[in-house]
């Protein structure tokens, strides 16, 4: 039997319940994500859909979706649209002369480093330890939080 997206946010929450690990994952997460966007962007797969350059970031985020969708639709709608705003993010980036790669990697660095720390704080260690399935479900705890403040049900 496989997991809900119950069981995976309770289970995940259980290793992130001191309040200062919870606050460093809230900026720590989605900026490993944005960090992982951006280091698949700069591979570009050589070819266009509807005149936009696909990249392996692309993909990735159509593979992530698929993974979403199978836990709860309405999570995997509010996590494209952040997939969408982290790829836009990254055209704009790249366009106006930043170098992405330098960039992302930069910032996934620091967010690790963060997240660690955040640990260290909370005296459990990081939930993919366990199930490297929890690195696709920390930005999907911190959309829960997101969507219960809005009001938004998870189905």
């Amino acid at each position: 039997m496989s997991k809900t997206i119950e069981n995976w946010l309770s289970e995940y929450s259980a290793s992130h319940r001191n309040p200062l690990n919870k606050r460093i994952h809230f900026v720590c997460v989605p900026a490993i994500f944005f960090s992982l966007v951006g280091l698949l962007y700069v591979l570009p797969l050589g070819f266009n859909l509807f005149q936009v350059p696909l990249t392996a970031a692309h993909t990735a985020l159509a593979l992530i979706l698929i993974y979403y969708t199978r836990l709860a639709f309405s999570l995997a709608i509010g996590m494209a649209v952040f997939g969408l705003m982290c790829l836009t993010a990254c055209n704009i980036l790249s366009t106006v002369g930043f170098n992405l790669w330098k960039l992302s990697l930069i910032v996934f660095a620091v967010a690790w480093i963060g997240q660690f720390i955040g640990h260290h704080f909370e005296g459990k260690k990081p939930s993919f330890l366990k199930d490297l399935q929890f690195l696709l479900i920390g930005p999907a705890w911190i959309m829960s939080f997101l969507f219960r403040k809005l009001g938004i049900t998870m189905v």
